[in-house]
């Protein structure tokens, strides 16, 4: 079996500290925006799912009382 060799801690630290500089953070302006359309887009999804759900089951109510 061969030996291989381990990089040195501080060169793994080196290159965290690297690629961090290179992050690009958003500002706190597009920071909430964004946070506001998830949040709009979040509700606005559950109220077509919980519209969906009720004709659904409008629907197998209907069904089951008929016969």
């Amino acid at each position: 079996m061969s030996e291989e060799k381990k990089t040195p801690k501080t060169s793994w630290f080196t290159g965290l500290k690297t690629e961090f500089r290179k992050i690009i953070w958003p500002t706190k302006d597009s920071l909430i925006r964004e946070t506001v359309a998830v949040l709009v887009s979040t509700v606005v999804l559950a109220l077509i799912i919980a519209g969906i759900d009720y004709l659904v089951q409008y629907g197998i109510d209907i069904l089951v009382n008929l016969s």
